[in-house]
């Protein structure tokens, strides 16, 4: 189920809302956890099965974890709690990837399994394994109650696309929240923002983007491939970030304080800020749980941090764009390390147009999965590399610039601060209510009029 659909908003979050608020506060993470495997249930019931057993392993586990006082015990039983979460993670979504590319390296014939990959299982799967480690380190206690803990594991608001919520932060909201109607208010509002830029920002400039593919990359100019990335990398941004404060929104209305994701990426001066900035949460698990572990920066600094962008890049997807997608932001963040991080932040507009530059290159490789396309495409964006034979109309550009350079550069206005120091200013007056209600019906209406409304980041 998605958040921006009629069914969630007519009829799942109301009746939820209702319960919730009806029972007594004993019971709310019982209706909050019914509620979450419901919303799971919706797109895809087979996989509650999965999603009760990773609760039930990282639950059986933190207890155990905790109850033994050897050393070596409690490792070992670490290791297994994480390699059948992990296994879990593996076998649906990696197992055709390995298969096909055995396949390819020893010419065998190996048929590949009929799977699907079941939908945010690399986020609930990533929380489960920071709890278990969190529990080893001693950074909080387990959770002794299956209801407690299957609620911070699978909650609705952050359970398909993040934010990855790491226990010690929730541990005291998941028993003891604050429940007031300024809260609630607050968290619709924050919701709604979400809304409007999942709906009338994302989906529309994504338009672009998926207009290309049906044209064919071989047959657009120079120009259009520009403008196409840049409006794929707009639909990403607002997209990711429009789910995420659609989460903190859902969560404050359910009495919880989920943490930051986005601190306005786009206007970093390098991609070592970028990261530090976008899908933050993503960023302190990788560098709590594998940079870390790994011996930092402390002991081999260098091969540390190109694990951790292989397995970001690995993270996302399986496939090999993902791998040079890490592998790109990896070089790229060596080479501000040694040679040009000081350099942009005394002068960050220069610093600010690198990443405009570089960001759109790396979106291209989430954008195009096939290499082969994707070489077509890098040829279009710079044709000095090599010419792409195809039928192309010399102002295709200019057609699309008219259909979409409205939305584009509202969307370039809503990357910076200046609409959210807006809004702050006016605080709670008519206007913002009248800003926000109209946002909701303009929503509402694109909804019912069937507008596409991918969400890009379920994939992952």
């Amino acid at each position: 189920m998605l958040f921006s659909s009629i069914p969630f908003l007519y009829y799942f979050l109301p009746i939820v809302m209702v319960l919730y608020f009806a029972v007594p506060k004993c019971m709310k993470n019982g209706v909050l956890l019914l509620a979450s495997l419901t919303f799971y249930a919706w797109g895809e019931p087979k996989y509650v099965i999965l999603m009760i057993a990773s609760i039930f392993v990282g639950y059986i586990s933190g207890l155990l974890i905790e109850a033994i006082s050897d050393l070596k015990q409690k490792k070992w039983i670490l290791i297994a709690s994480v390699t059948v979460c992990l296994g879990f993670l593996g076998y649906f979504k990696y197992a055709n990837f390995f298969l096909e590319n055995f396949t390819f390296l020893t010419g065998l014939s190996v048929p590949t399994l009929k799977i699907a990959l079941p939908i945010g299982i690399s986020f609930y799967t990533f929380q489960a394994v920071a709890y278990l480690c969190d529990v080893r380190k001693g950074k909080c206690s387990s959770e002794k109650t299956f209801v407690n803990f299957g609620t911070y594991l699978c909650m609705f608001p952050q359970l398909i696309a993040g934010p990855i919520v790491q226990y010690p932060i929730v541990c005291e909201q998941i028993h003891t929240r604050r429940y007031c109607f300024h809260d609630f208010v607050q968290g619709l509002q924050v919701f709604i923002l979400g809304l409007g830029s999942k709906v009338l920002l994302a989906n529309q400039v994504g338009s672009l983007w998926k207009q290309l593919s049906v044209i064919g990359y071989e047959s657009i100019t120079t120009q259009l491939a520009w403008l196409g990335l840049l409006a794929y990398t707009f639909q990403i941004y607002f997209d990711f970030w429009g789910y995420s404060l659609m989460a903190k929104g859902l969560g404050k209305m359910l009495g919880f304080e989920l943490p930051l994701n986005f601190d306005y990426p786009y206007l970093s001066t390098s991609m070592t800020e970028f990261w530090r900035r976008w899908h933050m949460t993503l960023g302190r698990w990788f560098r709590e749980y594998v940079y870390i572990p790994l011996g930092g920066k402390k002991k081999s600094p260098v091969r540390n941090l190109w694990i951790v962008w292989i397995l970001t890049g690995i993270w996302h997807g399986a496939g090999w764009n993902y791998v040079l997608w890490g592998l790109f932001n990896c070089f790229l963040i060596m080479m501000e390390k040694k040679i040009l991080y000081q350099f942009f932040k005394k002068h960050t507009v220069v610093g600010r147009l690198y990443v405009w530059f570089t960001i759109p290159l790396s979106w291209s490789l989430f954008a195009i999965t096939n290499l082969g396309s994707w070489s077509i495409y890098i040829r279009k964006l710079f044709p000095f590399l090599g010419e792409v034979q195809g039928n192309v109309f010399a102002g295709d550009y200019i057609k699309y610039l008219k259909q979409y350079g409205w939305i584009m550069i509202i969307a370039l206005l809503f990357c910076t601060r200046l609409p959210g120091n807006i809004y702050k200013r006016r605080g709670h007056g008519m206007l913002v209510t009248l800003f926000l209600v109209m946002i909701f019906w303009a929503c509402v209406y694109t909804m019912y009029m069937g507008m596409e409304d991918p969400f890009l980041y379920y994939q992952f």
